[in-house]
């Protein structure tokens, strides 16, 4: 569990500062009664990692390219929590997801080496194929002339 300290710490080398995060407290949507219709709990959390000085740019760039709804083009992850019924426990909630996505930029996707079927993995997928056309064959119609 993430405590609020004045970093917060993504890996060895790498730690954010809470000033570069901002935060706004708004009202959780659904159902919670009371609770919900009066009380500021949820936690929009705001990060502008394009112009963070704690990320580097190779990390940046792979946040970019992250397929995530949360980052927008302008280099932004928007985060909304709301799953608890205070204000701190959902900011510590909305810290958590913003860690776990930078640590998934962080990790560099291995390139995919070409490689081919060999001979006999061909000549096995033919002869599947033609098994399967003979077995066909034989369920069609029969011409009784």
């Amino acid at each position: 569990m993430l405590s609020l300290s004045e970093t917060v710490q993504i890996s060895d080398s790498i730690g954010l500062p809470l000033a570069e995060i901002e935060f706004s407290a708004i009202r959780a949507q659904g159902a919670g009664g009371q609770n919900v219709n009066k009380v500021s709990s949820a936690i929009h959390l705001r990060f502008d990692f394009a112009g963070s000085t704690a990320l580097p740019d190779e990390i940046k760039q792979r946040l970019q390219n992250l397929n995530d709804q949360r980052i927008t083009a302008q280099g932004l992850i928007v985060i909304k929590a709301q799953t608890f019924r205070t204000q701190e426990r959902n900011k510590i909630e909305a810290l958590q997801r913003l860690v776990e996505l930078i640590r998934k930029a962080l990790i560099v996707a291995k390139p995919r080496k070409k490689t081919r079927p060999s001979a006999r993995a061909k000549a096995k997928r033919l002869d599947g194929k033609r098994r399967q056309s003979q077995l066909k064959q034989t369920r069609a119609r029969v011409d009784d002339n």
